[in-house]
């Protein structure tokens, strides 16, 4: 059995960004700004769920041909205490933090990893237009780690497909709503009215930290 870590499943996601976008991985476009300028910026439009399936986003793909899924990679990555992956990717030992709920997790069948944005939200605000491809990469998205989070399988659960206006974690919102305006800049995605009103609001509590990301598309 090996040890392993995220980046060799990175690289070559990266690299499947940057074809799609047309640009090397170094001349990728950055978006960078305040927490309260990057709700800001957020563009406002109006939610369509029309024509959605989960089916639409392929998901928990092997991107690299290691054999390991997306969600092993983000379990390897995320686990505080180092996980031994054998044959099949079978993932051994290893503790989780789910910051969601403050609760430390040792069998990673007792995790969930969570789209930050949902896909259904993500369809909602923009995904719909979207290829195949390009929706494949959203729902396997290891090119930034506020795209998808290991955190208690029941608390994802209770998120389902809500936005912040709907639905917050009991801990550290304050990181979570950075990382939902992250990941809707990462990915040109949209926010409606009322998740707009929230997100400001909620920001208006939280740290005016910069928020920087690689844009995706």
């Amino acid at each position: 059995m090996v040890r392993r870590t995220l980046l060799s499943g990175l690289v070559p996601v990266v690299a499947l960004l940057a074809q799609l976008a047309g640009a090397s991985p170094a001349a990728a476009a950055t978006y960078s700004a305040s927490l309260t300028t990057a709700v800001a910026d957020l563009p406002v439009a109006a939610e369509v769920r029309t024509g959605y399936s989960r089916d639409l986003f392929p998901h928990w793909v092997d991107a690299d041909g290691d054999g390991c899924s997306t969600r092993n990679e983000v379990l390897i990555s995320e686990a505080d205490d180092p996980v031994t992956v054998g044959s099949g990717c079978a993932l051994t030992g290893g503790r989780w933090f789910s910051y969601y709920d403050g609760v430390s997790q040792y069998a990673a069948g007792d995790l969930d990893i969570d789209h930050m944005v949902p896909l259904a939200e993500a369809w909602d605000s923009g995904a719909r237009t979207w290829s195949t491809a390009t929706r494949r990469l959203f729902a396997n998205d290891l090119g930034d780690h506020r795209s998808l989070v290991a955190v208690t399988a029941s608390v994802n659960r209770s998120k389902g497909d809500q936005d912040p206006r709907e639905w917050l974690p009991a801990r550290e919102v304050c990181r979570y709503v950075k990382e939902w305006v992250a990941v809707k800049h990462r990915w040109r995605l949209t926010v409606d009215a009322d998740e707009k009103a929230s997100l400001q609001s909620l920001a208006a509590g939280c740290s005016n930290t910069t928020i920087t990301v690689s844009l995706a598309r």
